[in-house]
């Protein structure tokens, strides 16, 4: 797992990838996959997030729950899938919100490396899943993994946008220094050099109590051009 982080995350994430629950993972995944299970995404796309937006570039964190759970689908970036495999519900309803907020079409695939290339650092809370069972990596050591990735963004002089969505995304918002207490739902909360956005998950079940209508794409391009960061091309 260690060889697997990019040169700019590395220094960053040495303490925790040297610890004990990254081990305890690391085993622990080997001995899941030794026993037939199959995982998503496949080895060597794990930490894509990652490699796709150096840590020097980070300018947007786009925060999720875990991997999609169905074959061909994870491809390590949160909320995307590769070109040719259909919309998951949840992307389908982030291009919904896209439209509405920013009024840009909903494009013509699901991979979204174009954004993972301007600095929107697609990350999940647990980054691997077992085929079929959502939620089911979560509480194996992949949090403190993640915690450190937010922690390391966060800790930047430069502003950066956190967009939380769902529950287990905005316990990460302890990890940005300067903010006091949870952002609340829809608002942004910038208590110190960063904006973080909250919202429900954007899938089926939790999209009409909040996700639909809060803006995030916007919100964040006028808070990167205010602190003279430029635009996301979203």
């Amino acid at each position: 797992m260690i060889e697997g982080i990019p040169d700019s995350w590395r220094a960053a994430l040495a303490p925790v990838l040297h610890g004990r629950e990254a081990r305890r993972l690391g085993g622990w995944l080997k001995a899941e996959e030794g026993a037939g299970k199959r995982v998503y995404p496949p080895r060597g796309q794990r930490l894509r997030a990652l490699a796709l937006t150096p840590l020097e570039a980070v300018r947007v964190v786009i925060l999720g729950q875990d991997p999609y759970h169905g074959p061909g689908q994870a491809h390590g970036l949160a909320f995307s899938v590769p070109e040719g495999v259909r919309l998951p519900p949840s992307l389908a309803n982030i291009y919904r919100e896209l439209a509405a907020d920013c009024g840009v079409p909903p494009p013509a695939d699901g991979n979204l490396e174009r954004w993972a290339r301007q600095g929107v650092l697609l990350l999940n809370t647990t980054l691997t899943v077992e085929d079929g069972q959502a939620g089911s990596h979560a509480g194996r050591g992949w949090e403190a993994i993640t915690d450190a990735v937010v922690a390391a963004v966060a800790a930047r002089a430069e502003p950066s946008v956190f967009i939380l969505w769902g529950s287990h995304a905005r316990a990460k918002a302890a990890r940005v220094p300067g903010l006091s207490g949870r952002a609340q739902e829809g608002n942004g909360a910038g208590a110190g050099r960063h904006l973080v956005l909250t919202a429900p998950h954007p899938s089926p079940l939790s999209a009409h109590r909040g996700f639909f209508g809060s803006r995030p794409f916007s919100l964040a391009n006028a808070f990167l051009e205010a602190n003279g960061r430029g635009r996301i091309d979203w």
